[in-house]
């Protein structure tokens, strides 16, 4: 029997044990918190064939090795890092890099206080520690009674944690000298225990205290691939020699930032206000601020103006007087014409600098000359300027060298001469929301023509872009494999391989995984019993499915069948995902992070491991699937009788694609159970579609457009075409929508608080004040949006008898004045902000797609939970969890749905430039008007469901109150003056060049009628 030995802590430890701080609660009320912690002397140092050490069962593997590494020729003896926190914190790009790779010793404080810094970098931290190519030891030196430590008095968390990671080091050293003891009185020469920090004063610290320590820079300067490395460290004060001439003398070009002490009562006392900052992409000296103070957008006008803000940084903007109120400029003026051949070693100097100087007084001028443009009353909008940020949202953004900006010896090819020598560059961000961003790079002739990523460092009040560092090339501008990753990080999608804990939740059984057979008379045992408890048997039923061509993650299917009573029994069936994925599994926390699926063109980024999505989970047809159904019990005029939801196994009879399932519908010799069973799911889909546009729903649009592939293999673009919607399309639809509306109220019926639901807040109606006025003044046509039944009937009269196309039009541009659909909980709104505007419902939820939506597989959950199959998990009862998961899936959400938009577009650029090579000729294609600006127009090709900026270098006679541009006759051939407006057909010539901000194929667009832009 194992002996077990007592030991009473003495009183006087009681003071290094506990923790104790106050802390306040929501509602304000302050606690003292008093937490122990128990210190032991057993917590091993992680180096192997530590002599002084108790060996760690299973974990062997991740011991250090025991001479650290020998490479690095300041430590010939070999030597162990130590980071401090600021290392993760600033260089965070240097330590994922797999060249970094020497033996970290990663400290409890440095964990802990990088959660508590940044959760963004904590979560890449956490991801870096489970890296299998790492060599990383966690040292729980809270823990350890020799390296524990106390805040002291007048101590600043950070220093108190600055002295804990010296302690540490310390302790280590310390404890490797005893580890090798001399032999045979011969004297071993330990390695080196190395602090990397990049404060000062701690390695000053340090140093008085005979640890050895150093910078980031100054380490990476000693190991083998330094050159690549160094391009890595990011731009921080202390190290990084700067760019741009001393600062004594020069005048800034941006205001300071009010301290954030000073900004939080002055937006509690509504002088300052708060809001998402977006740049305007036809405009880069405009962006815009939303703030609820406000029904329109605070416009900042300038850079002065919009001070360092980066689109999606939260900031903080003071509002002008009334009487400075403007309208948005109505010139598209474009970074790249304006900036052309800036110089970045001097941009951050641009008062000693002529060519700085030029460019600021042809910004000035263009402001100048918008500010004395003729604006309508009620266009105006509040102005204002950032003064503070609250938030960051900068990250690794998709760039590539500006070629302008390089020396001759770089562009020359004469990479001997420039390979070790440090080139500034301005890298172009793909997305014109972003300024260019300025850095210094070792690798510059080896990155020409490559898409690169880059990291913003800083933005200094003195300098006109902000500084960052390279982080990695992704590849050649235009290749398939460079332009696909390249449009995942810049939408943040996700794409890594599923690690092994998450593959480790899958079933054993992989591929060979079924149904169990039903258990007889409920005996049965284990797995078994369990795939069949509470589940009713509907293999017998007509299931089907109807999705897209080559649809693999089937997540759902139908049923319907006539019932003696003259009623109609009708079933959605979704795949039972949350039997596969439980709750707090790694496999269920990667899906949460992830979000969702994402779908382009040419492949699909999973939410799920394959095995599930395009299998176990999947609705094959002939195969045994478990399901959670919702069944109705319906009139023939599609009134609900009643509802139940149950957890079932179902056998689909068939897999039809939506074409398919038409064809058999319309077919009238087709009369066999699963015929009469779509005919019938048809008959009530119409039903409740008009039920909802009768009660306000809007039948919206958005432009679709289908790329055909050659194949499967090479997946190369042949051509472009509209997709075509047909009657089953509104079938699936229309079920998917009761069964979501269903769902949504017996989980908000049982989980008033938590419920996870689905809501499109009603737009401002200042959102459609400018398409209203474009319909009316050209058209005569008036848009009611009091209600969404009134904007839907609306919609509905604007017609153009001799051009069908045009209320789709309208359609889409009414579409884009609505504000986004967005997931929430339910106990964290009020009750009457439920509602969704455009499905016309009071309430809403998405059930129906668990492969991949992960607010799907809440969802479930809530549901099984609501019905007694099973217990709901702690996190779900928690309003806190659910608000932060469901923040992180909107988000994932929103980006998906981006990037996917711009796979399409970046596909139907490659089938354009294919066809235009394969035919010899010019592509023209009809297109609308849909903007006019003073020195172009903005148009939009149906056919192609793209839109195109047509710009025109000489002037033109604007007329912004009538939405209409005047060609005079001295500039179209002498044809006489020739109008163009708002809803006008045009006709468009089609090229695809290579964009000077993205580097890949861009479709260009050149007006061929009424006028010939090129003569323009």
């Amino acid at each position: 029997m194992v002996e077990i030995t007592i030991r009473k802590r003495p009183h006087s430890e009681a003071v290094i044990t506990q923790r104790k701080f106050f802390k306040k609660t929501a509602k304000g009320k302050v606690i003292k918190v008093l937490r122990e912690r128990y210190l032991r002397d057993d917590v091993g140092c992680g180096i192997r064939g530590c002599s002084l050490c108790i060996d760690t069962p299973n974990a062997s593997s991740q011991l250090l090795p025991t001479s650290g590494d020998v490479t690095h020729p300041q430590f010939p003896n070999g030597h162990f890092l130590i980071p401090d926190t600021n290392v993760f914190l600033s260089q965070m790009d240097l330590v994922e890099s797999p060249l970094f790779n020497p033996p970290l010793i990663l400290l409890q404080t440095v964990i802990e206080e990088v959660r508590h810094r940044s959760l963004p970098l904590y979560n890449r931290l956490k991801a870096l520690m489970n890296m299998d190519e790492k060599k990383i030891w966690i040292f729980y030196n809270e823990y350890r009674s020799e390296t524990a430590i106390i805040r002291e008095d007048g101590e600043t968390p950070n220093d108190r944690n600055d002295r804990g990671i010296r302690r540490a080091t310390k302790w280590f050293t310390e404890h490797f000298s005893l580890a090798h003891s001399p032999v045979c009185g011969k004297a071993q020469q330990p390695p080196t225990m190395v602090l990397m920090t990049e404060d000062v004063a701690n390695r000053d610290k340090a140093n008085l205290d005979s640890i050895t320590s150093i910078s980031v820079r100054k380490y990476v300067e000693g190991l083998k691939d330094s050159s690549q490395l160094l391009d890595l460290l990011a731009v921080i004060s202390e190290d990084i020699e700067h760019t741009k001439a001393p600062s004594t003398g020069r005048q800034a070009l941006y205001p300071e930032y009010i301290s954030s002490s000073t900004l939080l009562p002055l937006i509690k006392a509504g002088h300052l206000h708060q809001g998402h900052f977006n740049a305007n992409a036809y405009n880069y000296l405009e962006g815009t601020v939303s703030v609820s103070a406000f029904d329109k957008p605070v416009l900042l006008i300038g850079r002065e103006n919009m001070n360092r803000a980066v689109s999606g940084d939260i900031v903080v903007v003071e509002v002008f007087d009334s009487s400075e109120w403007r309208a948005p400029g109505e010139e598209v003026l474009d970074m790249e014409a304006t900036l052309r051949n800036d110089d970045a070693e001097e941009s951050g100097d641009e008062i000693e600098d002529e060519a700085g100087d030029d460019v600021l007084k042809r910004e000035k001028q263009v402001l100048q000359e918008a500010k004395k443009e003729k604006e309508q009353p009620n266009a105006k909008q509040p102005t204002g300027r950032v003064v503070g940020i609250v938030k960051r949202n900068w990250r690794a953004y998709v760039c590539h060298l500006d070629l302008s900006t390089l020396p001759p010896s770089v562009m020359s090819g004469n990479a001997s001469s420039t390979s070790l020598s440090v080139i500034p560059a301005l890298a172009t961000p793909v997305s014109r929301l972003l300024p260019r961003i300025r850095i210094r790079t070792r690798q510059a002739a080896s990155l020409v023509g490559q898409k690169i990523l880059v990291t913003i460092d800083r933005w200094d009040i003195n300098s006109r872009y902000p500084e960052g560092h390279f982080v990695r090339a992704l590849g050649r501008a235009e290749s398939k494999e460079a332009e696909q990753e390249s449009l995942l990080l810049e939408y943040e999608v996700p794409y890594r391989p599923f690690g092994k804990a998450i593959l480790d939740c899958l079933p054993t059984e992989g591929e060979q995984w079924v149904v169990p057979l039903k258990p007889i008379d409920g005996v049965g045992e284990g797995k078994v019993k369990e795939a069949w408890r509470d589940r009713e048997d509907l293999r017998e039923l007509i299931v089907c499915s109807i999705d897209p061509p080559g649809c693999q993650d089937i997540d759902d299917a139908l049923h319907a069948k006539q019932l003696p009573n003259g009623n109609i029994e009708t079933g959605v069936h979704i795949a039972d995902v949350s039997h596969f994925v439980h709750p707090d599994t790694p496999m269920d926390n990667e899906a949460a992070s992830r979000g969702t699926t994402v779908y382009l063109v040419d492949k699909r980024i999973d939410m799920l491991p394959a095995l599930l999505g395009t299998n176990l989970c999947s609705l094959r047809p002939y195969v045994e699937r478990l399901a959670f159904s919702a069944i109705w019990e319906m009139t023939p005029d599609a009134e609900i009788v009643k509802v139940r939801f149950t957890k079932s196994v179902i056998a689909s009879k068939a897999a039809f694609t939506y074409e398919e399932a038409q064809i058999r519908k319309d077919d009238p010799h087709q009369q066999d159970e699963l015929t009469q069973s779509i005919r019938l799911l048809n008959s009530l889909a119409k039903k409740l579609k008009q039920k909802r546009m009768d009660a306000g729903a809007l039948n919206l649009a958005s432009p679709e457009v289908k790329i055909n592939l050659g194949s499967a293999e090479s997946s190369d673009p042949i051509d472009v075409e509209q997709k075509e919607l047909r009657e089953t399309n509104s079938l699936v639809e229309e079920f998917m929508l009761l069964a979501n509306v269903s769902v949504a109220k017996q989980i908000q019926q049982t989980f008033p608080q938590t419920a996870v639901l689905r809501r499109h807040l009603p737009p401002p109606k200042t959102n459609f004040e400018k398409l209203q006025d474009i319909l009316l003044k050209r058209k005569g046509m008036v848009l009611d949006v009091s209600s969404s039944g009134a904007l839907a009937a609306s919609l509905d009269k604007c017609v153009d008898a001799k051009e069908p196309a045009f209320n789709t039009l309208v359609r889409i541009m009414a579409t884009r004045c609505m504000l986004s659909a967005e997931y929430f909980c339910s106990g964290s709104v009020a009750r009457d902000t439920f509602g969704h505007y455009g499905l016309a419902s009071p309430i809403y939820t998405h059930f129906t797609s668990p492969i991949r939506r992960y607010a799907d597989v809440l969802a479930h959950r809530q549901l099984s939970a609501s019905i007694g199959y099973s217990p709901l998990h702690g996190s779900l009862h928690s309003k806190s969890h659910v608000e932060r998961i469901l923040d992180i899936v909107n988000r994932r959400h929103r980006m998906a749905q981006m990037a996917g938009r711009a796979s399409v577009e970046f596909y139907v650029g490659l089938a354009l430039k294919g066809r235009g090579e394969k035919e010899k000729t010019k592509q023209t294609e009809e297109a609308f008007v849909v903007r006019t600006f003073r020195n172009g127009l903005g148009v939009f090709v149906s056919k192609l469901g793209i839109e195109g900026l047509i710009m025109f270098k000489r002037d033109t006679d604007f007329d912004a109150e009538n939405y209409r541009i005047t060609v005079p006759a001295k500039s179209s051939g002498g044809k006489g003056d020739t109008s163009i407006a708002v809803f006008d057909k045009v006709i468009v010539n089609i090229e695809v060049e290579k964009d000077r901000s993205t580097q890949r194929g861009k479709v260009k667009m050149t007006l061929v009628h009424p006028v010939d832009s090129s003569e323009l």
